[in-house]
């Protein structure tokens, strides 16, 4: 049945009534002429879809295509009535997905009549205004990053592309968002897939994310060579390197790219044979405890020739990072950047036990990796990057106050480059050709017009950052702090985020103090040589009931 249905079944049925009403029209009565100029117009609708390059959609599914175009004008008078309203997240709202179309398309943005989100409701929160506000001279905020033991330090742009493999995405998608790094000077990260051809065509800036799989770095028992590593990592694109340790989309678990979706090309980036099953192990083999992974760091630094070499992970059992801490401490070796996923983040697909419940939150994961580096007295020699349903300037604000000095996003860009959260990524039938290896499917996805989008949504969420930090009298999101940010909370009261995350004092964890629990119970059983406990739990937590995720522990503000 679906073979009799494609996407363009609607197009070839409007020529086909074009041209029968015609013939009736000069065989049997004249009045079918009205039916010959109405399927005619919809046929000429048709083919103009499919020579404009603006609207993936019109191009991949024309006539048809455009019934979106024209819900989508008409919701703003009838969705209050008959649709979800437009704060609804599934997984992300309307508000959100249309304020990243405007902002790609360079619209406005808006928004008549006030707020739509209630003010009054549980977890409302909002950026305080100064009575002194401020005038940032520039919005292109940028962070360097390499530490002191970083020859090639980085100029990186406070909001970058997130990771997303070629594979996952199409030839087009990551096209697209390449050159529109390249155009904006903000940087691209490759996913755990390895650097394609297509991450290499225009140049862009990357970050080139390295998994358990070692796709890109591997020898053929899929084990890291240094040799494919020094071939890639010094190549003039190539500006950081990150070791994937877990992620937010399925933390702790690795996966199979089945043998048929193995394709030529995705075989090449990965360096492993075509239409074969490709694994992803669960963990890495190339270290076993925190100690080999800061051994592990030191040594990509050293054979990218100075390059910036951080991790990536998504907080999980709190001694185990805290084993990787003090590794730092013990080896002396710390990585150059740090990013935190959230659990919430993710663009790939994955078991919903994963999607639902694995993993540390972004919030409590990022506050508890900034937290340990201030205690250890590390945090200014390692910056720290963040990911997880980031879309708006208030998002980056708000995590850049808990502690991050720059923000990821997959989906924002996502949307940017035309995807619709139609969510059937994993089928290879995606309508904007954004996830997708379906050439035909892809072509629809326009190179040169979506990456224009990508650059003016990246330059259009800076320059709302910039006012809001001007409206609260800073300059720079690096002066961002949780005070600057409420939440109201059960009971409608009221905290700033510092009340609901404490800060830690430099040098505190050196020192032996542990005034939040997570620290006074979990520091003790995490060890440099082991991710492993030294003891359990159950024992550690005897006779306390407090959680291990710190939420508030002091007064209200």
């Amino acid at each position: 049945m679906s073979r009799l249905f494609t996407r363009h079944t609607v197009f070839h049925l409007v020529i086909l009534l074009t041209a029968a009403t015609l013939v009736l029209a000069l065989a049997v009565n004249a009045w079918w002429l009205v039916g010959t100029l109405i399927f005619g117009a919809l046929a000429l609708v048709g083919v103009i879809d499919q020579i404009q390059a603006r609207h993936t959609i019109r191009r991949n599914y024309p006539v048809i295509g455009n019934l979106r175009f024209i819900f989508e004008s008409i919701r703003p008078e009838i969705r209050q009535y008959f649709f979800e309203d437009d704060t609804q997240q599934l997984p992300f709202s309307r508000a959100d997905r249309s304020l990243v179309y405007q902002r790609a398309k360079h619209e406005i943005d808006k928004r008549p009549f006030g707020t739509q989100r209630d003010v009054y409701g549980t977890d409302y929160e909002w950026i305080n205004h100064s009575m002194d506000p401020a005038h940032p001279a520039d919005s292109d905020f940028r962070i360097t990053v390499g530490g002191p033991d970083c020859t090639q330090p980085v100029s990186l742009s406070v909001l970058n592309i997130s990771a997303m493999s070629f594979g996952a995405l199409s030839a087009n998608a990551v096209m697209a968002l390449n050159k529109g790094a390249l155009m904006g000077n903000f940087a691209h990260d490759t996913g755990e897939g390895g650097i394609s051809s297509y991450h290499l065509t225009h140049g862009g800036s990357l970050i080139w994310n390295i998994g358990s799989g070692y796709f890109g770095c591997r020898d053929a028992d899929g084990h890291f060579s240094e040799e494919a590593f020094v071939e890639r990592a010094t190549q003039p694109s190539v500006k950081m390197i990150e070791i994937k340790l877990s992620q937010g989309a399925k933390p702790g678990h690795g996966g199979i790219l089945p043998g048929p979706k193995v394709t030529p090309e995705i075989a090449a980036a990965r360096g492993v044979p075509a239409w074969q099953d490709c694994n992803s192990p669960s963990k890495h083999s190339a270290f076993g405890n925190p100690i080999e992974l800061m051994r592990f760091v030191a040594r990509l630094r050293r054979l990218s020739g100075g390059k910036p070499v951080g991790m990536k992970l998504c907080v999980g059992h709190p001694w185990e990072w805290f084993g990787i801490a003090k590794a730092m401490l013990k080896t002396g070796i710390t990585p150059d950047f740090i990013v935190v996923d959230g659990a919430e983040g993710g663009t790939g697909a994955a078991p919903i036990e994963f999607v639902d419940h694995v993993g540390t939150p972004l919030r409590e994961g990022l506050r508890l990796v900034h937290n340990t580096l201030v205690g250890i007295g590390l945090r200014d020699r390692i910056k720290l990057g963040a990911s997880g349903k980031i879309i708006s300037a208030f998002d980056m604000a708000r995590t850049m106050a808990m502690g991050a000095d720059w923000c990821n996003s997959a989906r924002a860009f996502m949307f940017a480059i035309g995807c619709i959260q139609a969510q059937v990524c994993h089928t290879g039938k995606c309508p904007t050709g954004v996830t997708t290896q379906d050439p035909k499917r892809q072509a629809g996805l326009v190179v040169a017009d979506k990456s224009v989008r990508v650059m003016q949504f990246h330059h259009n969420t800076l320059d709302a950052l910039a006012e809001l930090l001007g409206a609260a009298g800073l300059t720079h999101p690096g002066e961002l702090r949780p005070h600057h940010v409420a939440r109201r909370i059960a009971n409608g009261e009221v905290r700033v985020l510092s009340a609901l995350f404490p800060d830690l004092e430099k040098g505190e964890l050196l020192a032996g103090k542990f005034r939040q629990t997570i620290f006074r119970v979990a520091w003790p059983m995490a060890q440099a040589e082991s991710f492993a406990p030294t003891h359990s739990l159950s024992a550690a937590l005897s006779g306390n009931t407090a959680t291990l995720v710190p939420p508030a522990e002091t007064p209200a503000a």
